[in-house]
């Protein structure tokens, strides 16, 4: 009986055995599926594609589940091509998910490669066409010999707007803020003031020292007011001066219908670890630029994060948290960014704003501050006269300078004529003598750029 047993229980073990080598040696096969992979998105009959919206999604594409007969996870790349027959193929997402979203700039980039550009002066290059696309469904690594399937080609018109210029409605005001605390009583043109919606208000945006200021129309006397008795009336009474205690950046606002006035601190500024003064400021100011009715500055920021607030104070600051190219006040929108030159423009009516990397002028020399190492001395550009560039005072040594470009000599500038042109010649370093100088530089015509030294 015994012995019964034992042969029972090899004949079981055997056949367990059997059975598990059986099973390591089954092989699955995946087939080609009844149903190809297909779109199942609505597209939009035209997609408007600008920079402003670069980092909004443009279009999720969306699509079915091919059956390739093997329980093994699909794979997913979304294609991308400038031409129907897919020549030169651009994957712009892989995914196991069975949607993708391509942001406006992605698309821009397709667009840019298949030729088209929103500039109105290259009229022989257009600014609206087709992008194709589809999709690529696969199992295991995608190799050459993995079973795959294609959806049709699906061709998708785009539109680049031309970039023009929109006026901003704002206008110069003929008035302006003259005074030892701005303009040292009419030495240079008066602060100016700006129209607005309401025919009887204009503001200014005016960076003044400590010191004394009075308003007064088409830079002339006559006619000019004050406030002699500090009521928030202007009026034309003798000693009528108005005090600037402190150095500040001021918004002041006049109602021309009953001549009262204001005065504020205002300003807005770049602070974060990627800013020249860090989280702790001073901010880096933004400059008013009426033409467009935006904010503006241009500054060298590290690697490190940026916020935009008002009055080097956290009483009111904006971020990005989504990334949407609009300022939020939300939780953890420090904006991320890497080191480089770059133009800030803000709209804070809408609070749309553009991070652009740009081109900075500097002044460097043996006469500099900081010598023929740099950094350079800044310019500051006028942004209502686009390739101005103005250095207000520095002080120079006996010695030497030239203008360059971002701290590097990519691109330098001297002037080897002594004419007052810039020029790109051998041994074209400028001599100075010590002093106290205004220098300003005219890149308005790249072809013969201009400087004056004063």
């Amino acid at each position: 009986m015994k012995n019964i047993k034992i042969i029972g229980l090899f004949i079981l073990t055997s056949f367990a055995f059997t059975s598990c080598e059986d099973d390591d040696n089954l092989v699955y096969t995946a087939q080609v599926p009844s149903e190809n992979v297909a779109f199942t998105s609505t597209f939009l009959s035209e997609y408007i594609l600008t920079e402003d919206a670069k980092n909004n999604i443009a279009e999720r594409f969306v699509w079915n589940s091919p059956d390739f007969g093997i329980a093994t996870p699909n794979s997913y790349d979304l294609e991308g091509a400038i031409t129907e027959d897919f020549a030169e193929v651009v994957v712009l997402g892989t995914t196991a998910e069975n949607n993708l979203g391509i942001t406006v700039a992605e698309m821009l980039e397709l667009a840019t490669t298949a030729g088209l550009d929103n500039d109105p002066n290259t009229t022989d290059v257009p600014n609206a066409g087709s992008l194709y696309f589809r999709v690529r469904a696969y199992i295991g690594d995608g190799g050459e010999n993995a079973p795959e399937s294609f959806s049709t080609v699906t061709a998708l018109n785009v539109l680049l707007p031309e970039d023009v210029e929109v006026a901003s409605g704002v206008e110069l005001s003929s008035w302006g803020i003259v005074g030892s605390a701005a303009n040292d009583w009419g030495a240079t043109p008066d602060i100016p003031f700006y129209t607005t919606e309401d025919p009887n208000i204009i503001i200014s945006y005016a960076n003044l020292i400590a010191g004394e200021i009075k308003f007064r129309e088409n830079n002339t006397w006559g006619g000019d007011l004050g406030d002699a008795t500090l009521d928030g009336i202007l009026d034309a009474d003798e000693n009528n001066n108005i005090v600037i205690a402190e150095a500040g950046t001021f918004k002041v606002t006049i109602n021309l219908s009953d001549k009262s006035y204001t005065m504020e601190e205002y300003f807005w500024g770049i602070v974060g670890s990627a800013a020249p003064n860090g989280w702790d400021g001073p901010n880096t100011k933004l400059e008013y630029d009426y033409t467009t009715d935006t904010f503006k500055a241009v500054v060298e920021l590290i690697d490190g994060e940026v916020k935009l607030r008002m009055n080097d104070t956290w009483d009111t600051s904006y971020g990005d948290g989504n990334l949407d190219g609009i300022l939020d006040t939300d939780a953890d929108n420090n904006i991320a960014v890497t080191a480089g030159f770059y133009l800030l423009t803000v709209n804070f009516n809408t609070l749309a704003y553009t991070l652009e990397e740009t081109t900075i002028w500097g002044l460097v020399g043996s006469a500099t501050p900081n010598g023929w190492d740099g950094p350079d001395t800044k310019f500051m550009p006028d942004f209502a006269n686009p390739g101005i560039w103005t250095i207000d005072s520095i002080d120079l040594v006996d010695g030497q300078i030239k203008v360059r470009a971002n701290d590097t000599w990519d691109l330098s500038y001297g002037d080897l004529e002594l004419d007052g042109i810039l020029d790109t010649e051998n041994e074209n370093n400028i001599n100075v003598t010590a002093g106290t100088y205004k220098i300003v530089i005219d890149f308005s015509d790249e072809a013969s750029p201009t400087i004056v030294i004063e």
